[in-house]
């Protein structure tokens, strides 16, 4: 595997010089130029070296840019290396990411299925740092984002620059035939507003991810997350409030509504994730659920028997 992944840097060398020179173009000049220099100089030595991190590693990401430096789908590296580093710094010093068995991720397409938990998505956000800072060679771990995504202004043109696309079977086919990494998150939002008494209990998973897995012959690797079921306990989750309001849940938490939005921030949890042995499904993507739900079954088996692995692993919640 090693070789093949050098052969992958090598090939892609010509992209990531392409990347580096955009950016060196687009570098500010003059007085704008000396106030960036200057609120560097301000900086961490810590923050200054993690953006040295982030940059050295979107330049290794093996991915075709156009003569702008986007992608065909919209994705803009000079966004990404923007934009990454409040994420990394979550990454690094917040939630304090270990990653076990990381090189089980394969080359080309693949869909990494993982448990989801904790009332606000920083799981899907450590889970793509992961791919970013830890992979080799470092992976766009791309995101399949709500359908009112695309509608918002601004949100969703950063989304897609970001590495984002709505969420459609279409899409998520085009990403993996492309030979791209896409997270899923199939327990939804059953799993993210999951209450406390259920932490690592996974919730009933769609069947959709395996249904696209066979119908592109994409390896699907489970991944376990131990830490985020913890960071921001469910107590009671109204969900006919939150119909009211036009959301999906409304989840009640020792801080939330207590604390008003600071109440949905996290807890500093220690994150592990544990990434399983690639698995490969054969079938017709058109069987019926039954069918599909048996091979559902054993990847939902591959990441419950991580979470037991992980808990006994931990010392505790937040370390």
């Amino acid at each position: 595997m090693a070789d093949r992944k050098s052969a992958v840097r090598k090939d892609d060398a010509p992209g990531r010089r392409r990347a580096k020179a955009l950016r060196q173009r687009r570098r500010p000049t003059g007085i704008l130029s000396t106030l960036t220099d200057l609120v560097g100089a301000f900086q961490p030595m810590a923050v200054r070296r993690l953006q040295e991190e982030i940059e050295d590693r979107v330049d290794g990401i093996p991915i075709a840019l156009n003569d702008y430096g986007f992608d065909r789908y919209g994705f803009h590296p000079e966004t990404f290396r923007k934009g990454s580093l409040p994420s990394a710094l979550l990454y690094r010093y917040y939630f304090r990411v270990e990653n076990h068995d990381i090189d089980r991720v394969p080359d080309g397409r693949v869909l990494l299925i993982c448990n989801h938990a904790g009332q606000l998505p920083f799981d899907g956000m450590m889970l793509s740092m992961s791919m970013l800072l830890e992979a080799d060679p470092p992976r766009v771990a791309r995101a399949m984002a709500e359908y009112w995504v695309s509608e918002l202004p601004f949100i969703s043109e950063m989304a897609a620059r970001m590495g984002s696309m709505v969420g459609t079977p279409e899409n998520c086919i085009k990403m993996l035939e492309a030979g791209e990494c896409v997270m899923v998150f199939p327990e939804g939002v059953r799993g993210m507003n999951k209450l406390y008494s259920d932490r690592y209990q996974l919730q009933r998973f769609g069947l959709g991810f395996l249904r696209l897995a066979l119908s592109t012959n994409t390896p699907i690797v489970p991944v376990a997350l131990v830490g985020s079921e913890e960071q921001n306990p469910g107590l009671a989750n109204l969900e006919s409030l939150g119909r009211l309001v036009g959301a999906p849940a409304a989840p009640i938490t020792p801080t939330f509504p207590l604390l008003g939005p600071l109440g949905l921030l996290p807890m500093p949890v220690k994150y592990r994730f544990y990434f399983g042995e690639p698995l490969h499904f054969e079938g017709d993507p058109s069987d019926e659920d039954a069918v599909i739900q048996k091979h559902v079954d054993v990847v939902r088996k591959s990441i419950t028997d991580m979470f037991a692995r992980g808990l006994a692993e931990r010392e505790g919640v937040f370390r």
